[in-house]
């Protein structure tokens, strides 16, 4: 059987993004389109399915690190702010972004909340495993 594990991440994402789109609970806002994934960036991103791209990424940060939360989530995202001539520094990534995410990949029932020894997060669920196994079949 082949996991996440044995095909490159970025394949996977990519069709995963595809496989995302059919889905009716994972649609893209309308302010979306206009919206900074971060402080530290200084346009929107151009791709217009990138929406799609990130929750498949989210969805395989929640498959390889099993519970994570949004905090933990944003600092996955960091990027680094071009400040002129001054030194760059790390900002973390817009939280509401990947709150609305993992609100629809809730109500598409790919992820849950749950507390493990007091840390709390979300999980991915043995449907939300299986798309993305079944996704890395497809890829390889």
């Amino acid at each position: 059987m082949t996991k996440i594990y044995d095909v490159d991440p970025s394949k996977l994402i990519e069709m995963a993004s595809e496989e995302l789109k059919k889905i009716e609970y994972m649609k893209m806002p309308v302010w979306a389109y206009s919206v900074k994934t971060g402080v530290a960036k200084e346009r929107p991103p151009e791709d217009v399915n990138w929406w799609y791209k990130r929750a498949a990424s989210v969805m395989r940060k929640l498959y390889v690190h099993n519970l994570i939360g949004v905090n933990r989530l944003r600092t996955k995202y960091s990027s680094r702010k071009n400040n002129g001539h001054k030194p760059e520094h790390t900002y973390i990534a817009g939280g509401k972004i990947i709150r609305v995410i993992l609100q629809q990949l809730e109500k598409a029932e790919f992820v849950q909340k749950k507390e493990i020894k007091k840390r709390k997060g979300r999980v991915l669920t043995t449907k939300g495993k299986s798309f993305l196994d079944s996704v890395a079949k497809n890829v390889k």
